[in-house]
């Protein structure tokens, strides 16, 4: 007989009275200690003490236990109806489990495998999520011997990933913002709707360096740069964690992902190998990870899918534990990402079977398999056949353990029912998604009048027949890993509320539909017919004939562009440029010379050629969540001031590719049929104001291999509206005994300036920001010169020259 919300209260006492997000409290009393009580479950002892304690109780089949999750398989310790079984997980699981995967998905049938909304079944709101949490935790404590807690996991790639969350920006717009404040904040929320649902592990963020813009996934990342990544990502942690260990009870553990390589696929597809050397992973891919490793408290690292050299990430030992562990000092958990041990002999062909690929991954130093115990539950034999020894399986146990010691689990393992659903989509939550959505936006282009006037901010007065175009201007796309929040505000619903408020006319025309559907989940992909399209062309065209202004919204949505993670499931592209007719659409547009507003929502970066040319207005928007349409409409009526900036480059075609600014010297001679500069350069954005940026001054213009200087540069408003700028600062070592980048970003601040208003914005560089890889895998500070970069954009900079002696 399974347990319902009603028997378990009565089991445990009401908790609606419990205050924020503390446990029950006879529950938690028991747990505290005591004479006689067992080390391992006394709150005040050294964490590592109770860790020692309780692994030395533990039978072996009770520690492989904890090296294992449970998700495709819950339908085994679930009712019918979806809710948990006490006798089931009993019988099936009698040592206990480590960890489960997405408490708040439903996984009934064909649904099972999807990561958020599937489109087939409603998941779990707050309320129903945190019972089933406290089922779980309820079994695992009173049912099995030791009494030992469950890891939750979640996916919170741009917030959290279940039904009625609040819902941000997608990574590569957060990135946007060129904001760190401003995503700790977001993960802040994103960690407190979680842990108030009983989730305390989150599988986020992605610092995966992006090089490939065919790549479905690249929307999960901060970009391109090493520099722009690593402080997104630490930003992220600190949300998701804060600074400090045990985890506050609004707090969740943070998994970074994934180690590494996986943003530079062979042929821009999912999972295809990464053609990178020991040098460009120490000098590109690895210094995020390495970052946020050292700099904060990170619990786990997510290895990648793809093969290194011949090595797949989850079989690297020197990724993973030369590199990660004993170079870097990393002391959490290893997950694995899912079906990627399997994936060992599925895909890559490096094992026979399941039980020589966890023999591989264990060696490696992955601690916990996900999302499903395949090959880790053959570690008992493998222990017997003295291939995997109990001290490597102690280890792996030892880290997991602490992991839920430090979340405060033995001590608050339930969470209040009415708490969770309080504490979802409150408003600060939605005013802080409008927030970031509003910062994470980019002006491409505004076209300017005789009178040196753009045509954003529109005008309510100027604006006469306003016509709004595209599907997704209605049916608002939010991107990959997201649910259904409790409101999304669609363009056309924002611009509705504008046009009765300041009196203007408004109209909407569908114009051109994608896919007919827009499930992120599902496998299938239904693109829109032809002839469909050009109905909606022909409807759109009349209608805007009659208007005085239009506002178009195009891109992408989440069947389009997203993550190819089996092969009946794709969403890498050979194209850059609009997918279907939006082109037609466009031309049709422009060809009517009205003032015209493109608005673009995607996930990836796109070679819009047509749009930048013609377009009197394009605003990069990328997928800006459940605030897209107020925020667009603060954005286009200048009640905000656009200041995001790029974090990739955007190429002109797919033969440019690879297209990144920090290239090395030989790159880009020159091709006979086109050009080798990029459509938008990396770090470009525009605003409705003017800035001026100084070039640097140098407190030192020459110091030591281990000196250091500091950069100061005055970045005025010379426009008549407040507006924000990004003061970036490259660094380009002139010659070197390796070949270095051109540039390299080192720096970067975000500034909000009054009209007329100026600021000192104020770098240091020191020996980190110079040194590099030499001939013997060292890292070395070589004397010479150094050229300092400052400027709006990685193109146009200013200089000055920094000598190291």
């Amino acid at each position: 007989m399974g347990i319902k919300r009603r028997e378990f209260l009565a089991s445990v006492g009401s908790v609606a009275g419990i205050a924020g997000l503390g446990s029950v409290p006879a529950l938690a009393a028991a747990a505290k200690g005591g004479q006689g009580t067992p080390l391992y479950k006394r709150a005040g002892a050294p964490t590592e003490a109770r860790v020692d304690d309780l692994l030395r109780r533990m039978t072996l089949e009770e520690k492989i236990a904890q090296m294992l999750c449970l998700w495709q398989k819950k339908p085994g310790v679930q009712n019918p109806d979806s809710s948990f079984s006490i006798e089931k997980a009993q019988a099936a699981y009698p040592n206990g489990m480590g960890m489960l995967a997405r408490p708040s998905d439903r996984l009934l049938g064909r649904d099972a495998n999807v990561a958020g909304n599937s489109g087939a079944t409603a998941n779990r709101g707050p309320r129903e999520t945190a019972e089933y949490v406290n089922a779980v935790q309820k079994w695992a404590l009173e049912r099995t011997r030791l009494g030992i807690p469950v890891l939750m996991h979640e996916e919170a790639l741009h917030g959290y990933t279940a039904r009625e969350s609040t819902c941000f920006p997608q990574a590569i717009g957060l990135a946007s913002s060129f904001d760190p404040e401003l995503v700790t904040r977001v993960f802040s929320v994103a960690a407190r709707e979680m842990r108030a649902r009983g989730a305390n592990l989150a599988l986020a963020p992605v610092v995966d360096i992006a090089r490939d813009p065919r790549w479905g996934r690249i929307e999960e990342t901060y970009g391109e740069d090493p520099h722009l990544c690593g402080v997104m990502g630490k930003a992220a942690v600190i949300g998701f964690s804060g600074e400090t260990l045990p985890l506050a009870a609004d707090k969740v553990h943070a998994t970074l992902k994934h180690m590494t390589g996986h943003g530079q696929p062979e042929n821009g597809t999912n999972i295809g190998p990464a053609h990178v050397g020991e040098r460009t992973l120490r000098e590109d891919f690895f210094p995020p990870f390495e970052k946020i490793v050292k700099e904060t408290k990170i619990a786990a690292v997510m290895p990648s899918y793809n093969e290194i050299d011949g090595l797949p990430s989850h079989a690297s030992r020197w990724l993973l534990t030369d590199v990660l562990r004993k170079e870097w000092g990393f002391q959490g958990a290893i997950v694995s990402d899912y079906m990627g041990v399997n994936e060992l002999v599925t895909r890559h062909s490096l094992a026979a079977n399941a039980k020589e690929a966890a023999l591989r991954a264990v060696k490696a130093g992955v601690d916990v398999e996900t999302p499903d115990p395949l090959g880790y539950l053959s570690l008992a034999e493998l222990v017997r056949e003295n291939r995997i020894s109990v001290k490597e399986i102690d280890a792996a146990v030892r880290r997991i353990l602490k992991l839920k010691f430090d979340a405060g689990l033995f001590e608050n393992p339930y969470v209040d029912p009415a708490q969770a659903d309080a504490l979802t989509a409150t408003p600060d939550a939605i005013a802080l998604a409008r927030e970031a959505a509003r910062r994470s936006a980019v002006l491409l282009k505004n076209k300017v009048d005789d009178q040196g006037v753009g045509l954003l901010p529109l005008q309510p007065n100027r604006v006469g027949k306003l016509l709004l175009l595209g599907t997704h201007a209605k049916d608002t796309p939010i991107g990959g890993y997201s649910d259904i929040p409790r409101h999304v505000v669609s363009i056309h619903e924002a611009l509705e509320q504008e046009a009765r408020s300041q009196g203007f006319s408004f109209a909407y025309r569908e114009g051109v539909r994608l896919t007919e559907q827009r499930i992120w989940g599902k496998d299938e992909i239904e693109f829109t017919r032809p002839e469909v399209n050009a109905r909606l062309i022909a409807d759109a065209v009349e209608a805007a004939r009659q208007a005085d202004t239009i506002v178009m919204v195009l891109g992408d949505n989440e069947m389009t562009a997203r993550e190819a993670w089996a092969d009946n499931h794709l969403g890498d592209r050979i194209t850059l440029d609009l997918l279907g007719q939006q082109n037609d659409l466009a031309r049709a547009i422009f060809a009517l010379g009205k003032p015209t507003v493109v608005v673009l929502l995607n996930g990836r970066p796109l070679s819009a050629k047509l749009l930048a040319e013609r377009a009197d207005a394009l605003l990069e928007c990328w997928y800006l969540g459940q605030e897209t349409g107020h925020a667009v409409a603060d954005l286009l009526f200048g009640r905000a001031n656009p200041g995001g900036k790029l974090p990739v480059t955007i190429a002109r075609d797919p033969g440019q590719l690879p297209m990144y600014y920090n290239r090395k010297p030989s790159t880009r001679r020159g091709y006979i049929d086109g050009v080798t500069t990029p459509l938008f350069p990396f770090g470009y954005g525009l605003s409705y104001t003017r800035f001026e940026i100084s070039p640097p001054r140098l407190s030192q213009a020459r110091i030591g291999v281990n000196g250091s200087t500091r950069v100061q540069v005055e970045v005025r408003n010379v426009g008549k509206l407040r507006g924000d700028e990004v003061v970036q600062l490259y660094i380009r070592d002139d010659v070197s005994s390796v070949t270095r980048p051109l540039l390299e970003l080192k720096g970067f601040r975000r500034v909000t300036l009054e009209p007329g208003a100026s600021s000192t914005v104020e770098f240091d560089i020191q020996p980190s920001d110079l040194r590099f890889f030499n001939t013997e895998m060292k890292r070395v500070v070589e004397p010479g010169t150094f050229s300092i970069f400052v400027g709006p954009n990685s193109v146009d900079l200013k200089k000055a020259t920094l000598t190291v002696a």
